[in-house]
């Protein structure tokens, strides 16, 4: 009977250990929710900026924002009236990327998805990370960050120029017509850099775009 009480006390002790790593998963449970972390791999946001990012009310996002809070996977600073979301560590950014490339491997929809919601998404030459270096160094490319101004201030590739896309129309007749424009924006699941290469394509511009771009990430919490 001891051993039998000893055995039962250690699996109630590890299924405490899995009751803690559910609470991670059911964080994740929500698609409010994994937006919200997608927004935050980019640049810290405010209740506020992030509700007009995602079109949820402000209680909405709020909610969700607590929910993920409570997982400690997000944190808050306060800079006066507002309170600013932030990724509670690094790890977050890793997590919310592995989720995304198991999804990719294991459920055969995320394509189709894709393609519904990227119309332009076969339209591009794409360019792996390698030839956009090479490309670089030898000056035939222009490298645009087609995100939100407050992200590519958080972090940007070097050597990228923002350009969101209310920006396009100023830079068609200051960017060289003998360079190729490259641009990105949040990773395959953005249509951002899409918007971008389609309005300098209609210029008569050489484009392409950088696909699968995670070298950028939300910066560490501070000490």
């Amino acid at each position: 009977m001891g051993r039998c009480q000893k055995v039962s006390t250690k699996h109630q002790q590890k299924v405490q250990l899995y009751d803690l790593f559910a609470q991670i998963g059911k964080a994740l449970s929500s698609p409010g929710r994994l937006e919200l972390l997608d927004l935050l791999t980019q640049a810290p946001r405010t209740v506020e900026e992030l509700a007009v990012e995602t079109g949820m009310s402000i209680s909405n996002t709020s909610q969700h924002l607590q929910r993920l809070k409570q997982a400690h996977l997000v944190e808050t600073e306060r800079e006066g009236t507002f309170i600013r979301y932030r990724l509670a560590n690094p790890a977050v950014s890793k997590l919310w990327h592995t989720l995304r490339r198991v999804a990719e491997q294991q459920l055969s929809d995320v394509d189709q998805a894709l393609d519904n919601y990227r119309e332009r998404r076969h339209e591009f030459e794409h360019i792996s990370a390698q030839d956009l270096r090479l490309r670089l160094q030898s000056r035939d490319v222009v490298l645009l960050d087609a995100r939100p101004a407050v992200e590519y201030e958080s972090g940007h590739l070097p050597g990228a120029l923002s350009s969101p896309v209310e920006t396009v129309e100023q830079l068609l007749t200051s960017l060289p017509d003998d360079k190729t424009i490259v641009a990105y924006c949040r990773g395959p699941y953005c249509v951002l850099a899409d918007e971008v290469l389609a309005l300098f394509a209609q210029a008569g511009k050489q484009v392409a775009r950088l696909e699968d771009c995670l070298l950028y990430t939300s910066p560490s919490p501070r000490d």
